[in-house]
């Protein structure tokens, strides 16, 4: 399937139906789908050709999200840009990408201004929301969308496409250069099929959307799309508004990264909001403490799912329902809330040496996977792409072991780990034992250089409101948990985490800042 085909088989089931809906005004899926042909035209009629590659840098927009399909209908790739990325970041990846097209906001025109001159090959601007003289006074040779529609009819149509590839993602950009994922419409595909079988859906779904649409909030969207669903789109980040929305359009799936699932926990209008319409409450993109996420089971409700994947094997290397969180006999399964899951139906998952040998149960490795959730590479980058597929398998860089109910545990990246005192410890097994701590609302545990250990363990933590520790205390509080050797041996208090656009504790960054100072 192309990504057009999840819109075209919603509009088979009711073509009336909501489709799209932010601030209270929808599309319905044959208004999308009459957009989609219109913006196909248009990009034709601008010399786009299949395969070549259209960028989107914006907000969480309904009208945004429609031209994606516009791109499909067109075979062309589609090219999510986060709309929070730098300049320099975003003319990086446009560039990475060979990006003939870009359809923006207002808002981010200054963006393109600046970056316009660099990008030789970006014959084609359209300016989402804006008349055609603010347009062309922000972006010299910009159009704006109303007068780029103007000339094409909204019939069927849609070009032949050359290849499967169906989005460039861009990744690495925290760590390194950043490396462009391509994802075919196999790859979304299996990973659609894998979430319709894995997660409760009765009745025609109505999923919210607060995350950024660029990511893991809108890949969602097309298993959502498959069953003619409705997608509420949150323009801003709010998680006020969030709950409000819950409530006020009955929704049933939502999805949020952990650290917007602790703002929600600490906010004052949880207790009051009116969550039972939900069935299905996605959390992933970063590890959630089993402590919070048992929070969050018995205050929202037990409707709390979990996904693991990455851009290379989007969303669903493993899964986990709602009704895995609990035993048979209807108590928490505590033991299971601390792993991402079971590998899902259309997926293997293995655990790997540093030689390329599979590991037994229970033993400690990179976490490897196979099947038609993997991307085929990294787009013009075949080095990055052979050292990723290693022994005929895609190296996560996350390190985990599987238990004997085949349970996935993922207990650091790679690049994280420690090595103190001659023992490996793994920063997230830290963090779990850290978030039990009552004044603890979030960490980060890394390594730093040390004479006598080489790598001391520390921790550096974010309190609740109000809250104070004691260092001592806080050391105790781990070595009681998991043994002297991962318990810290530096704590710090920080007012806050430095994060990535997708709310990712920088571990990086915390080495520099405390290294500099």
């Amino acid at each position: 399937m192309r990504l057009i085909d999840y819109l075209d088989k919603g509009a088979s089931l009711g073509p009336d139906a909501l489709c799209l809906t932010a601030d209270d005004a929808s599309l319905s899926y044959a208004q999308v789908q009459a957009l989609s042909w219109r913006v196909a035209r248009a990009l034709e009629r601008s010399g786009i050709h299949p395969g070549e590659k259209v960028a989107i840098l914006s907000a969480n927009d309904p009208t945004a999200f429609a031209c994606v399909f516009g791109i499909s209908r067109a075979g062309a790739v589609w090219c999510p840009v986060n709309p929070r990325n730098e300049a320099a970041e975003n003319c990086q990846l446009l560039d990475l990408f060979d990006c003939s097209a870009v359809l923006y906001q207002s808002a981010f025109a200054p963006v393109i201004g600046r970056i316009r001159t660099d990008l030789p090959r970006m014959t084609t601007l359209v300016c989402l929301d804006a008349d055609g003289a603010a347009a062309d006074g922000a972006v010299a040779g910009a159009v704006a969308l109303t007068a780029w529609l103007a000339d094409s009819d909204d019939g069927p149509w849609q070009a032949d496409t050359v290849d499967d590839v169906a989005m460039l993602v861009g990744t690495g950009g925290t760590t390194g250069a950043p490396k462009g994922v391509q994802l075919t419409g196999h790859n979304v595909e299996a990973m659609s099929a894998i979430t319709l079988m894995s997660y409760p859906f009765e009745g025609r779904p109505r999923y919210l959307a607060l995350a950024p649409l660029t990511h893991a909030a809108g890949v969602l969207c097309f298993p959502i799309m498959a069953l003619g669903g409705e997608i509420v789109v949150l323009r801003r980040p709010d998680v006020g508004d969030f709950l409000a929305a819950i409530a006020r359009h009955r929704i049933t799936h939502t999805f949020l990264p952990p650290t917007l699932i602790y703002l929600l926990l600490d906010h004052a209008g949880l207790p009051d909001a009116d969550l039972s319409s939900l069935q299905c409450f996605w959390y992933g993109a970063a590890p959630m403490s089993a402590t919070r996420l048992t929070e969050a089971i018995t205050r929202i409700g037990p409707v709390m799912a979990q996904l693991f994947g990455q851009s290379e094997a989007p969303m669903m290397i493993s899964t986990m329902s709602p009704a895995e969180h609990f035993l048979p006999d209807g108590s928490l399964a505590a033991e299971r809330l601390r792993s991402a899951g079971r590998p899902s139906p259309l997926t293997l998952v293995a655990i790997m040496s540093e030689r390329g040998d599979l590991l037994p149960t229970g033993e400690r490795g990179e976490i490897v996977v196979r099947g038609p959730l993997v991307s085929p590479g990294y787009y013009r980058n075949p080095d990055a792409t052979a050292e990723a597929s290693r022994f005929g398998w895609h190296h996560t860089g996350d390190i985990g072991y599987l238990d004997d109910d085949g349970y996935l545990f993922v207990v650091d990246r790679a690049k994280d780990m420690i090595i103190t005192g001659g023992f490996n410890v793994y920063s997230i097994e830290v963090e779990n034992a850290l978030m039990q701590h009552p004044s603890v609302r979030d960490c980060a545990v890394i390594g730093l250089p040390d004479d006598k250990w080489g790598e001391r363990v520390t921790a550096v933590l974010q309190l609740h409101t109000g809250q104070t520790v004691d260092a001592a205390e806080v050391k105790a509080f781990v070595k009681e948990r998991i043994g002297s050797v991962k318990s810290p041996k530096e704590v710090r208090v920080w007012d806050d985490l430095p994060r990535s656009k997708l709310g990712k504790v920088l571990k990086n960054e915390i080495k520099q800042q405390i290294t500099a100072g």
